[in-house]
């Protein structure tokens, strides 16, 4: 029998996230970005990487975050509040699909185009990446 993954035996998340904004909302997330930016740098102690790309016209943006660990990824969370949610509502929310928790795994499935993610109902986090489809 193989060994399987133990509790703590998953070290750095990353978390790679495509955003396109709503009309006349770019300046609104780039000051709340902004923002954000200014309170990883000088509270978190975990997050390894926070970094946001813009497309050449500004519509999109790509957001690259790595974390130590799970504990660092809860860290920014509550250093962030509610900053999060505004920035969410600067842009478009992600398409119909399912989508897994970054930190415990559980699944999440938008079947309507305005439906959004809701806090993970197992440990509260927000960050998820669309679930792979399986084969």
């Amino acid at each position: 029998r193989g060994k399987g993954l133990e509790a703590g035996a998953v070290s750095e998340l990353q978390g790679i996230a495509r955003y396109k904004f709503h009309e006349g909302k770019l300046e609104e997330f780039k000051r709340l970005s902004a923002q954000c930016m200014e309170i990883v740098r000088t509270k978190d102690s975990g997050t390894l990487q926070y970094d946001i790309y813009f497309n050449d016209d500004q519509s999109e943006c790509i957001v690259l975050e790595r974390y130590r660990d799970s504990e660092a990824l809860i860290e920014q969370a509550a250093h962030l509040g509610d900053l999060t949610e505004a920035i969410l509502a600067t842009g478009t929310k992600p398409g119909h699909g399912s989508y897994v928790c970054s930190k415990c795994g559980t699944a999440q499935e938008l079947r309507t185009r305005g439906s959004t993610l809701k806090r993970c109902p197992n440990c509260a986090c927000t960050l998820f990446g669309k679930a792979k489809p399986s084969k």
